[in-house]
């Protein structure tokens, strides 16, 4: 975890990260190169290939081909010995984030869809329509899928990630996307000792993708979209009847109530901020069907399966209730504030996505080639991953040392902007390179009497 003294075993953790990819590079230059593109992704917080150079201490002592090296290695004209694709560097994220998760008693996945918007593209290979971030109206982009696997420890892994285009050729429809992206994880996980469970928002409240991970084996607690999906519910005389899931809103049982810190707006304030709030957990069982991975679409191929619906109350807060459903059994107070747990983790982990693309600057890239912009987010990810293990998210302690390494105040009513998180990581990445490139000199004889006489005096006043 990054702290006020900077030790020579963290600034080797980046040098140390990158060295998992070593075995798709070909080359000392590429992997230079590679090393210079992830410093630049991170020290610019954009993923446009002029500000990436710019950022990067690698990169600048190229001058005004450092752009250029860039884009020849997201395009691979300088990388004919090395496998630089999404898929490639994705794979290798996927292993490194089961590493990071090997020997969890459980773990919960956060599987997130979100659009990569570029409003004023034209000429960008297959853009599609996306909403914009309100939802008023459509614009150019992409969509992302996106997996970020938890402990209950607290560590995290990036365990999948995927751009894709309805235009592009090889696309089949967005369900076909997300069952690839279940199968793609199970596999990776392997043998996992214990439970997985997948925590999913509003878009994946779909009887198909919950069958994809029950066949697997798997869990799942799913926001609810869909109240007019018709349910079994069972009545006090033990009859099971065909019901809209919005009629058991007015059926589910208090079961627990506990005070919890969480990051929102209570009534009468202006913003939100990490406060005390009373949540309120509820739930009733009901049973759904789902249609099981490749069975046939006529209704007598679906298969029923007892789950419960909960509603979590956040009391005071000017948000709507939590709706979810979940496979995991809610009969007493154990196990209702289990789900709400790990839904409340699913919550953090959006501001955690969030704090990533903001902080990183997803929509700046600024390629044609729709392969070369797969590329480029991918390696975006590489550095949101780089992120994810030093603990960096919109409620970490770390992020308060980056306000202050940047001259920033820390206001706990207002949330950090990017500006100031990106500065900060600079002025961090650059002390990294400034001792790594100073102890390298020192290998070879001594330094400069006029730079050894002020990194002497610098001591002295420490």
């Amino acid at each position: 975890m990054v702290g006020v003294e900077v030790d020579r075993v963290e600034q080797n953790r980046l040098l140390e990260y990158l060295d998992l990819f070593g075995a798709l590079i070909g080359d000392t230059r590429t992997q230079r190169t590679f090393g210079g593109v992830i410093e630049g992704i991170l020290g610019a917080g954009s993923l446009c290939c002029a500000r990436i150079a710019a950022s990067s201490p690698t990169l600048t002592s190229a001058g005004s081909a450092g752009e250029r090296r860039v884009r020849r290695m997201i395009g691979g004209d300088s990388t004919k010995r090395s496998v630089l694709t999404e898929e490639a560097l994705v794979g290798t994220l996927q292993l490194r984030g089961v590493q990071q998760l090997a020997g969890a008693d459980e773990v919960w996945i956060a599987l997130d869809m979100s659009e990569l918007r570029k409003p004023y593209a034209q000429a960008m290979e297959a853009l599609m329509d996306v909403r914009t971030l309100k939802g008023e109206r459509l614009v150019p982009g992409y969509r992302t899928l996106t997996a970020l696997g938890m402990s209950r420890g607290g560590r995290r892994g990036i365990l999948y990630h995927h751009l894709f285009s309805s235009h592009a050729t090889e696309f089949v429809s967005e369900p076909q996307e997300i069952h690839s992206a279940l199968a793609s994880i199970h596999e990776t996980l392997g043998t996992q000792a214990g439970p997985v469970t997948y925590l999913l928002d509003r878009g994946f409240d779909d009887d198909e993708v919950w069958g994809r991970i029950w066949t697997q084996n798997e869990h799942l607690v799913c926001r609810v979209k869909h109240f007019e999906r018709l349910v079994l519910h069972q009545d006090g005389e033990g009859v099971w009847s065909k019901v809209p899931l919005s009629h058991l809103k007015s059926q589910v049982r208090h079961l627990a109530e506990c005070k919890t810190e969480m990051l929102v707006r209570k009534q009468g304030q202006k913003r939100e901020k990490r406060q005390e709030v009373i949540a309120r957990i509820a739930a009733c069982p009901v049973r759904v069907w789902y249609r099981p991975p490749g069975a046939p679409r006529y209704p007598s191929a679906r298969q029923q399966k007892d789950v419960w619906l909960v509603r979590v109350e956040l009391h005071g807060a000017v948000l709507e209730d939590w709706w979810l459903l979940t496979d995991w059994p809610i009969t007493d107070v154990k196990s209702a504030m289990r789900v709400f747990r790990q839904y409340r983790q699913r919550w953090a982990v959006e501001d955690a996505f969030k704090f990533a693309k903001d902080v990183l600057g997803w929509e700046d890239m600024q390629l044609l080639n729709f392969e070369h912009v797969q590329t480029l987010s991918a390696l975006g990810w590489i550095a949101a991953g780089f992120l994810y293990e030093l603990g960096l998210g919109l409620e970490e302690p770390a992020i308060n040392f980056l306000i202050r390494l940047a001259g920033g105040e820390v206001r706990p009513n207002r949330p950090p902007g990017r500006t100031i998180l990106t500065r900060g990581l600079r002025r961090l990445l650059d002390h990294f390179v400034v001792d790594d490139f100073l102890h390298r000199e020192r290998q070879k004889g001594p330094l400069p009497p006029q730079i050894a006489v002020l990194l002497r005096e610098r001591s002295l006043l420490n």
